[in-house]
């Protein structure tokens, strides 16, 4: 890409940005984030350490969103169903206009401070969430104009308070990531965030989500164990065609159930079938669903009829 060719800069929600050269982009805010984009074999300098004397200070104000993965290792760290954690731990929040649910993690009562932040520092530090793995990186999906495929690009977030910035460690981005693990995360919630960025970028052409849809977001991303519960019901497996073997897999693997779930969901919310369906499956479901839909149509109309009677009393 030339140094005149312009993209479209997205972050790992999707969130559009400012246009962007290859190297540098504008930004029209103070911010801590470093105009300079990286690729995975870029070098930077950076090293956090226990001795430092900025240690847990970015611990000590945080606003950090939880991915599908972040929840499922944290749950398994807590021994925790997923349910569980998310009310404990967690608040919610709208990831866009429409509403789409989105989670945070909570803070220790009356501050800002991580509520995993222990006097010795994380105190879940082998599960700690992507946000925390990549610190003092940043990542953002970058799609060029006229393209449907998103790059990953990189660059530097800089904090006045952060010493490690000045630290005497150089490595490449892509040693960064494996040393910090953020790579596993990353290949978990790939899905995940194209799903995001596919729903916004797409903007007016899908508009806004049945409620439906937005439910299976909510268990699909934040509820394995609901979704768990979900695959092996009948309603599920009539419609579906995937193997016993496969589904007892699923079923025992955590990892592997979170793909899942996102291959399911790009299936119902965007048509990329993956997942096969059984011949005759879905006219089968709504012929058993005849009487349910047809009931919901005539509570509708009578609504609107008791409505209409009511609204005949009202005086001009």
């Amino acid at each position: 890409m030339s140094t005149e060719e312009t993209v479209e800069l997205k972050d790992e929600t999707g969130i559009s940005g400012p246009t962007a050269t290859d190297q540098q982009f504008e930004i029209p805010f103070k911010t801590p984030v470093k105009p300079v984009q990286y690729t995975l074999d870029d070098k930077f300098q950076f090293n956090c350490h226990k001795g430092i004397a900025c240690f847990n200070k970015c611990c000590k104000s945080i606003e950090i969103q939880l991915t599908p993965y972040d929840i499922l290792r944290l749950k398994k760290h807590f021994d925790m169903a997923s349910k569980d954690f998310v009310a404990r731990y967690t608040y919610p929040f709208e990831m866009d206009a429409h509403g789409m649910p989105g989670l945070r993690l909570t803070h220790k009562s009356g501050s800002t401070e991580c509520i995993f932040l222990a006097e010795e520092g994380c105190s879940v530090y082998s599960d700690r969430p992507t946000a925390c793995r990549y610190y003092a990186l940043g990542n953002m999906g970058v799609r060029k104009k006229d393209s449907n495929v998103v790059e990953n690009v990189y660059f530097m977030v800089k904090e006045d308070h952060c010493l490690g910035h000045y630290e005497p460690k150089t490595q490449t981005v892509r040693e960064y990531l494996h040393e910090q693990g953020a790579d596993v995360y990353d290949e978990f919630n790939k899905d995940w965030r194209d799903i995001i960025i596919k729903k916004r970028s797409s903007g007016p052409t899908i508009g806004k989500p049945s409620e439906r849809s937005m439910q299976l977001f909510d268990m699909c991303s934040y509820d394995i164990d609901s979704f768990r519960e979900f695959i092996r019901n009948p309603g599920f497996q009539n419609i579906f065609a995937v193997d016993q073997g496969t589904m007892q897999s699923l079923i025992e693997n955590n990892e592997k159930l979170l793909k899942f779930a996102m291959r399911f969901l790009k299936q119902v919310l965007y048509g990329e079938k993956s997942i096969p369906v059984k011949a005759g499956a879905r006219e089968q479901r709504l012929e058993e669903r005849r009487d349910v839909l047809q009931a919901r149509k005539q509570a509708e109309i009578e609504k609107h009829k008791t409505r209409a009677a009511f609204e005949d009393y009202i005086p001009d």
